[in-house]
């Protein structure tokens, strides 16, 4: 099957053989290739990793669309995660040149039985929230990263302990790829962009936009000495007044290992997960450590 370049106007692959085919071409005339992995529904946070990997280096850039089942956990919204391929192609027209668009057929063919699993970093906060979510993760950007052997490839740093996972698996499994994180983009209240905001309604929107802001305030109090299981606890019960159901953690830990941390000794990071209404918002921003 060849390019599909009728539907959209930049080309569609579907299968890897055919994204394999323009990465080869692109090898031949000596660009540099970079990678943006996302689920589709596409936002600015999206296409500003596009931006990172431009500055980067990369003169030619894939986008895939594919939302992965394995990552999804029982009872999650993968039925209802939004599916919008042509308004995503619409958004990438003059930043990519390529959407590969795959069907779970061709990543997960019949007989497909193996796992990436990667340990130590996921064996915390989104790795005991949600088992096997960091297994799902990890087995298809390897799959992905290996179909289309880029040079670079950009994960956003909303999702950090992804970032640090995916990081740690192309090390260990030696996949020649540069990992590249891009910074949060935020919305103008300062809300992390994410595709599930969607799901908000307009009082647990408003309530959503706070959790940067105590975010910020949580880290500038550690920074300034105040013991940290005071300040998380109290950023906790700020939450949970505005209307957060629930704060599955809101925690400070080492920036490498994930570690955690009862004292600001080393450069840290606060991450919290909290469900509000249907979605459960992840957000985190570093601790700046003074020696």
């Amino acid at each position: 099957m060849p390019l599909d370049t009728e539907s959209y106007a930049l080309p569609v692959a579907r299968l890897i053989s055919d994204m394999r085919g323009q990465v080869a071409l692109w090898r031949s005339a000596g660009e540099k290739i970079a990678l943006v992995p996302t689920m589709g529904a596409l936002h600015d946070g999206h296409l500003s990793l596009i931006d990172v990997a431009k500055k980067n280096g990369a003169t030619r850039t894939i986008v895939s669309i594919f939302v992965n089942p394995t990552q999804f956990g029982p009872g999650e919204d993968f039925e209802a995660y939004p599916r919008t391929e042509k308004t995503d192609a619409e958004k990438l027209v003059g930043r990519a040149d390529l959407i590969f668009a795959p069907n779970a057929g061709e990543m997960y063919p019949d007989g497909y039985g193996t796992i990436v699993s990667v340990s130590g970093v996921t064996n915390t906060l989104e790795g005991e929230a949600r088992p096997a979510h960091f297994d799902g993760v990890a087995t298809i950007v390897a799959k992905l990263l290996l179909a289309a052997l880029p040079d670079y490839a950009v994960f956003g740093e909303k999702d950090y302990q992804q970032l640090l996972t995916i990081k740690q698996m192309t090390h260990d499994l030696l996949i020649p790829v540069e990992i590249l994180g891009g910074p949060i983009l935020r919305e103008v209240d300062g809300l992390a962009m994410s595709s599930r905001n969607i799901y908000l309604t307009t009082a647990e929107r408003e309530a959503a936009g706070q959790l940067n802001h105590i975010l910020r305030t949580t880290a500038n109090d550690i920074e300034n000495g105040t013991n940290i299981m005071t300040a998380t606890s109290a950023a906790e019960h700020r939450l949970l007044k505005l209307g957060f159901a629930q704060v599955d953690y809101l925690t400070v830990r080492d920036t490498v290992t994930l570690a955690t941390m009862e004292t600001l000794d080393r450069p840290a990071r606060i991450l919290v997960a909290a469900k509000i209404g249907q979605p459960r918002l992840l957000d985190n921003m570093p601790v700046e450590f003074k020696n």
